[in-house]
């Protein structure tokens, strides 16, 4: 039993460990009597009462001011990153545009900081336009090594062919300083430049520079008007809005560098009380601060004077409830929806057909592969709300079953799952998808009922994209174009990929050692 008769009535940061001694949890609090115990009482939600049920210990750091502990907070998160503190990992990776240090620079996707990088795009699609837009507008060449003789490119007048001298060095690296303007979102300004050169060219009778011009023009100014959020402002401001899902929350931050959206994060962490205080300390202590934030809910003055002391000018921190920025929020709130709740519609539809008791947020779903026999494995991957969360993959080589035999093959791999999560208290879905017929079904379905687990479970068959039912004598037939079967199909396909995947690498292996 855990001792709290000592706790004072400071602010400070208390520190939970498990029995091992490991910290596992860091906090900070006005009260700490209040605070540390509000942990303990029996109304908490799954989330506190799972950290409360590893709680061995604790201790706690009296501090004069909510200020110091809000600082010492962040310190100790950042040395000991206990296990239930906000992670911020970003929920997806961004890429970023490079040019090459060659002696004719290429434009190439860069995951890291390498060469000349612009960047971060918010999304594969938006930064593949914006490649593909710049390689032919300002024919960039796209080959590793210059050729010997010039490619298709330079045939369908999308590359200069500087591998064949059409173009001079000091032209290629103009229009290479072009592309490089428009990526630096300064594209008004090329747009004038571009428009006085064209100008030029005509009054000098040089018709064919001044087509090209036109055209880039023209190009530049579609790319601009599809750039979103210009807004007339001098400084930069970061706007972030949330959405709570249960014990989730939802959140999205933007940049904005003089009105204009240069950058989009999202992030996914367990809700806290002081979430957002929470996350604006971790973040903005290891990232740039604009001069204004933009808010849903007001923060503390304490919280508000670390963060201006940490850029040592004051920030100002804004919640409208009308008006420009109010509209910002409210764009932001509608990205989060678009992100993580797109496919909302597709899970609602497959909850109605499966007749489930639960919106099924978080889907797994298994698969085995294997080449005659040998190389058996399983895979497993997870979808919430209706998307891969890459993060929750597993594979698993099989270890108890010879031959090949799938049908024993999904009993091991769920009940190698259910059981861990079970032993350490994890996630379970509220729907189970196996890949086979019947006797996968069922097999998978004795697993579980060993397990004492009991969660929703399907199975589709290949061959005539069947459900089966535990509950249904007959295999479940939905349309071709019904949005749930399609969901079923897209999570089916990812889990076989997956599988694949690990069974190419376990054979690679193999012919290698």
């Amino acid at each position: 039993m855990i001792d709290l008769s000592n706790l004072p009535d400071s602010p400070g940061c208390y520190i939970y460990k498990d029995k091992t001694g490991r910290i596992i949890y860091v906090g900070k609090a006005k009260n700490l009597k209040k605070r540390i115990k509000s942990y303990f009482q029996k109304d908490n939600d799954t989330k506190t009462q799972i950290l409360v049920n590893n709680i061995a210990s604790y201790e706690f750091i009296a501090t004069s001011t909510e200020t110091e502990a809000l600082i010492l907070e962040n310190n100790l998160i950042k040395k000991h990153q206990p296990k239930y503190n906000i992670d911020l990992k970003d929920s997806k990776r961004y890429a970023y545009i490079a040019v090459t240090s060659d002696k004719f620079p290429r434009l190439n996707i860069a995951r890291k900081r390498t060469d000349e990088v612009y960047g971060p795009f918010v999304s594969a699609k938006e930064r593949d336009y914006v490649l593909t837009f710049l390689r032919k507008t300002f024919k960039v060449r796209t080959c590793n090594k210059l050729p010997k003789k010039a490619c298709l490119r330079f045939h369908l007048k999308l590359c200069d062919a500087p591998c064949i001298g059409n173009i001079t060095e000091e032209d290629y690296l103009a229009d290479i300083n072009k592309a490089k303007e428009v990526l630096k979102v300064h594209s008004a300004k090329l747009i004038s430049k571009l428009t006085n050169e064209m100008k030029s060219a005509s009054k000098k009778s040089q018709f064919e520079k001044a087509m090209v011009l036109r055209d880039q023009i023209s190009s530049l100014k579609y790319l601009r008007e599809s750039q979103a959020m210009e807004r007339d402002k001098k400084y930069d401001e970061d706007i972030i809005n949330f959405i709570i899902d249960g014990n989730t929350v939802y959140l999205a931050l933007f940049n904005i560098h003089k009105g204009t959206l240069i950058n989009k994060q999202e992030y996914t962490f367990g809700r806290t009380e002081d979430f957002l205080e929470e996350f604006i300390l971790q973040y903005y202590l290891d990232n740039p601060i604009p001069k204004e934030l933009v808010l849903p809910l007001k923060i503390s003055p304490a919280l508000g004077e670390v963060i201006s002391k940490r850029r040592k000018i004051k920030v100002k921190f804004t919640v409208p409830k009308k008006g420009d920025k109010h509209h910002l929020l409210e764009l932001v709130k509608k990205n989060i929806e678009l992100s993580f709740f797109g496919d909302k519609d597709k899970l609602i539809a497959l909850q109605k057909s499966l007749k489930l008791n639960e919106y099924p947020k978080i889907i797994e779903c298994f698969d085995i592969s294997h080449l005659s026999g040998t190389s058996m494995v399983g895979s497993m991957v997870q979808f919430r709300e209706g998307v891969p969360d890459k993060s929750n993959y597993r594979r698993f080589r099989i270890k108890t079953v010879e031959g090949i035999d799938d049908v024993s093959s999904i009993a091991e791999v769920v009940t190698r799952r259910y059981r861990r999560q079970l032993l350490e208290s994890g996630e379970l879905p509220e729907l189970i998808i196996i890949d086979g017929g019947k006797g996968q079904l069922n097999s998978a379905k004795k697993s579980l009922a060993q397990l004492n687990v009991k969660i929703p479970i399907i199975s589709i068959a290949k061959r005539f994209e069947e459900i089966y039912v535990p509950a249904l004598r007959f295999p479940l037939k939905l349309d071709k174009k019904d949005p749930s079967l399609k969901l079923i199909q897209s999570i089916r396909d990812e889990a076989h990929r997956f599988a694949i995947k690990y069974n190419r690498l376990l054979r690679k292996k193999a012919l290698t050692i």
